[in-house]
């Protein structure tokens, strides 16, 4: 059975939804204001795998990512652009599209962007403000018509990030003039300034302005999913205040309070570089295609993978050299055309509990009781909390498997571990490329400097190489061999022929 890990009671607990069967799901998507970096890659990531195993053990799963499209950064950044703000977000929105599908990150069911659900916003606002929960600050004040949420009258606040109030009062005071009645009080409407665009201002009853950020998510979710949320995600650093907000206010918004808000919380760890946090103002900032241009993008969904979702991600050129040669070793198991197994079946695990819950339909499955074994070891590693480190060892031992099976000539037998490799791999968005061009491409990496040879020239020194042998010439085949060593070409020597790979 799958056990999360929950923020809010930082202990697994076992996974059961609100409704049999169905998962409702909401992460925190991207402020689009710039290109995708490395930290949402790995959330992206994350998360995408988590719907993935969800869908694979037969949930039925609305899975919801937003995306900001109004906030201060994209305003500021739009207005010394000379742009519109649509403008500016729709570039950004297409690059975000274009990383992501290039990691194999598949799309949300539903993916709302902030500025189509202004009027929700604004529904909960008047909630909160009927109810004692929120205040606009009045007209002598400097942040005149702004609303503002009440924390000190939410008796939770702080349970998520296990922090007091006080402690977080400590130190702070409330400026001069602001209005605010304590000091961590967040704006729920920000009213409009004199010098903001026409397309970042709404009409309300607070008069003209924008919604502050943390609204925006609590505004989404329940109108898409409703209440309660089943797992509600997103990066580490927004545990405080941001997730802590929408608990805030979408809690004390809600006309039934039999239910939490959310019932199980996810959050991934940082990446971080020389153990160090990413960040703008380290200089140690890299965005995913910056990335791309030297890794293939697989190479780094698996370097993202092969951490815990929940620990620190050390980021270097050295480990995702590694994670190329880690995903080569697992493309060299597989045969050059694939078997005959649809792309888009999982293997289950293969229990009698997975059975009764319907979990084994349409499933690849097998007699052979070792294959059946992975399978397990695989579902287990995936049900303690997304644990992809081990299942992805799992991948390594059963890609052994298929070597070994091919070296005894049992083709039946490495037929199914072939089959059943590439399907558990499938449900992690894995080995989904054609391995006679992963081979030849080297899953580019540092071999992208290339070796000055064409494939065209390295397949006739490879040709070249086999007729020496067959004329038992070995002086020049094993020069030939040395040649393409230099060169960064990797042979496979076996009884079906002769593969290449560059380094």
């Amino acid at each position: 059975m799958l056990r999360i890990y929950n923020t809010l009671s930082r202990t697994k607990e076992l996974f059961t939804p609100h409704q049999t069967g169905k998962v409702g799901m909401y992460v925190c998507g991207i402020t689009v204001y710039d290109y995708c970096h490395i930290g949402h890659a790995r959330m992206m990531v994350v998360f995408d795998v988590v719907q993935r195993w969800l869908r694979a053990l037969g949930y039925q799963v609305t899975y919801v990512r937003n995306i900001t499209d109004i906030d201060d950064k994209i305003i500021r950044r739009a207005v010394e652009q000379g742009i519109g703000i649509g403008e500016l977000t729709g570039r950004f929105i297409d690059a975000m599209y274009q990383d992501l599908d290039a990691l194999r990150v598949q799309r949300p069911d539903h993916e709302p962007r902030a500025t189509q659900f202004v009027p929700q916003m604004l529904g909960i606002i008047r909630r909160l403000v009927d109810q004692g929960f929120a205040y606009q600050v009045a007209p002598e004040h400097a942040l005149a018509g702004d609303v503002h949420y009440a924390v000190r009258r939410f008796a939770a606040y702080g349970r998520l990030s296990g922090r007091s109030l006080d402690d977080l009062r400590a130190g702070e005071r409330v400026t001069p003039g602001e209005g605010k009645l304590d000091p961590l009080d967040f704006v729920l409407w920000k009213s409009s300034k004199a010098d903001e665009p026409s397309e970042a201002i709404w009409q309300s009853d607070f008069g003209p302005g924008r919604p502050g950020w943390h609204i925006e998510c609590s505004a989404m979710s329940e109108s898409i999913l409703g209440t309660p949320i089943d797992i509600h995600g997103g990066g580490a650093d927004l545990q405080f205040p941001h997730h802590e907000n929408e608990i805030a206010q979408s809690e004390a918004a809600m006309p039934d309070r039999e239910h939490p808000f959310v019932r199980y919380w996810m959050h991934n760890g940082f990446v971080r570089v020389d153990n160090e946090k990413m960040s703008k103002s380290l200089g140690n900032f890299f965005t995913i295609r910056e990335v791309v241009e030297q890794f293939d993008p697989e190479v780094l969904r698996l370097y993202i993978l092969r951490a815990h979702y929940r620990s620190p991600l050390n980021y270097s050129d050295a480990h995702l050299d590694d994670a190329r040669h880690a995903l080569l070793r697992l493309y060299g198991a597989l045969s050059e055309k694939r078997v005959a197994t649809p792309s888009d079946q999982i293997v289950q695990p293969a229990s009698d509990q997975a059975a009764a819950m319907g979990l084994n339909q349409g499933a690849v499955t097998s007699p052979d009781d070792a294959i059946d074994h992975w399978q397990g070891r695989f579902a287990d590693a995936m049900n303690d909390d997304f644990n992809t480190p081990v299942a992805i060892a799992v991948l390594f031992e059963l890609a052994a498997e298929v070597f070994r099976a091919r070296e005894q000539l049992d083709a039946p037998r490495a037929g199914k571990l072939e089959a059943a490799l590439r399907a558990l791999a499938s449900s992690l968005g894995l080995l989904d490329q054609d391995p006679g061009h992963v081979r030849e491409s080297g899953l580019l990496g540092l071999a992208r400097r290339g070796s000055g040879l064409s494939d065209g020239a390295i397949e006739a020194m490879v040709r070249e190489r086999q007729e020496a042998k067959q004329a038992k010439d070995f002086q020049r085949a094993d020069r030939l061999r040395d040649e393409l060593g230099q060169a960064g070409i990797v042979l496979e020597d076996s009884p079906q022929g002769t593969r290449w790979r560059r380094q």
